[in-house]
Parts: C-alpha cells; structure tokens; sequence
C-alpha cells in the first residue's frame, strides 16, 4: 500500500525518510530585526544562540523534508503552523525542538576581502607621510653648453634653492617690465628732450637700447630672361608677380608689403 497525505503511515515514512535520505531540500531562515534573511547552509550569528527548529515533511510526491529555524520567539505566531511547499502541496509539522546553531567560519565574499584589504596597514602612504626633508637627493646641474655635473644634497637644501629660484625668476620678469616702461617714456621724450644726455645715461645704465621703428618704401628694378611659348599670348606681369618676391637677410628689416609693377617686355 502506497503511503500519502496525512496518515500515520506517511508520517511514519516521512520520519524513516529524515534518518537517512541523503538528498534533502533544506531551507533555513533566521531572523535579524525583524527582517527575514535567507541564508543556505550552516551559518553563524553572535548574538542568536537559542533557536527553535521546525521540521516539516510535504505530503504531496515529492517528500521533501523541510526546516525552519528560528530565533527564540520569532516563530509560528499565534500556533498557526500551516507551511506550503514550493511543490504547491501542503506539509505536516513533524516536530519543534530547541536548537544551537555552532559558529562556523564561512568562506568570504569579494566585498568581504575588499573591505578587509582596505584597513590602516593596506592604505597607501600620503604624500606627507612620504616626506623626508632629510634624504640625500642626486641630481644634475646644468651649465649652459659645458657638460653637466652632478651634486648631491639634502631635499630640504634643495627646496630652498627651488624657492630662491622661483623667487629671483619673479623678481626679474617684474624689473624687466619696469625697464620696458622706462625705455618707451626715453624713447618718446627723447627728440623734444631738452636734456637728451641725461636720458642717454638712464639708458645706458639700465641697458637700454634707444631704437625705434620707422616704415620704407624702397624701388628695386629687375632684370631677366624667361622662356615662353610662342604659340600663346603671355601675361608677363602675371607670370612675375607669381615668381617674384622681396626678402630681407637683416634682423632689423623686415618687408611687410611688396608690389610687382611696370613689368614688360624689352
């Protein structure tokens, strides 16, 4: 006879099943602040030490065995103890017993490790915490065109020579301003200067060159040979103006505009 349903002997079944089917469906929940929590397996929680477990068996054809363990007094309110399993079929209580669930280390998830990587000692160091005002540095001087030399010192003597530099750099590009003005007020009040002299002394003690530009024009006429077809009408101008141009090998001249003009033929 084949045993179903709710009879003594499903129950019975179901109780030999529990001792010693190997391949069981088992579902564990634990409750923590009122959440409910699905964990699989063998778990642990410092602060949950009593725990009741319920055991269930489906009456319907798949006979699974089912568990439920809870917290101690976060069970089955009211005595209400109905349980469907996932089969749809409806289960029967076996049993509630008190139960400990022990502590067992569990694998750690990829969060885990991460989060345990990131402590104090795992930290990359800061740059202040890198600093050391007192390690020995080597490094190149250059001298213009000769070959280089190398010195070595303190990092605190040589962020002193970088702040002097920097220092100096500033102070010569804000002078070199200032003898920029001075030279455009000698050059504009020199020719109605009564007292030329003494802005040529200004000039030479601070180094400054009295210059100033003019504009030029300037006639050049040129002469040549160029081969043509003879077979086509020719635009000398046309062909010169393409092949000619005015150039200055002076630093101080520099040709701004040029015009071919008056091109014919002799």
């Amino acid at each position: 006879m084949e045993a179903t349903g709710s009879s003594p002997v499903g129950i019975a079944r179901a109780a030999h099943i529990r001792e010693w089917q190997k391949t069981l469906l088992r579902v564990t929940y634990k409750f923590s602040r009122n959440l409910l929590i699905f964990v699989s397996g063998v778990r642990y929680n410092t602060r949950m030490t009593k725990y009741q477990k319920y055991t269930w068996v489906c009456t319907g054809d798949c006979d699974a065995l089912i568990e439920y363990t809870y917290k101690d007094g976060f069970g089955w309110p009211n005595g209400v103890m109905q349980l469907t399993c996932p089969c749809n079929s409806t289960c029967t209580l076996l049993s509630v017993e008190d139960a400990t669930i022990p502590y067992t280390e569990t694998n750690q998830t990829k969060e885990e490790k991460m989060e345990e990587a990131t402590s104090m000692h795992d930290l990359p160091l800061s740059d202040s915490e890198k600093y050391n005002p007192d390690m020995l540095v080597t490094y190149k001087v250059l001298s213009g065109y000769t070959d280089p030399t190398y010195a070595t010192d303190k990092v605190r003597n040589i962020e002193w020579d970088l702040h002097n530099s920097r220092t100096n750099s500033k102070a010569v590009a804000n002078m070199n301003n200032k003898i920029s003005t001075v030279q455009s007020i000698i050059i504009n009040a020199y020719p109605d200067s009564d007292d030329q002299e003494t802005l040529r002394d200004i000039a030479e003690a601070l180094d400054i060159e009295l210059t100033r530009e003019i504009q030029w024009t300037a006639s050049i006429e040129v002469s040549g040979t160029m081969t043509v077809n003879i077979l086509e009408d020719v635009d000398i101008e046309s062909e010169l103006y393409d092949a000619l141009y005015a150039d200055s090998h002076n630093g101080n001249l520099e040709v701004i505009d040029q015009e071919v003009c008056n091109a014919r033929e002799c």
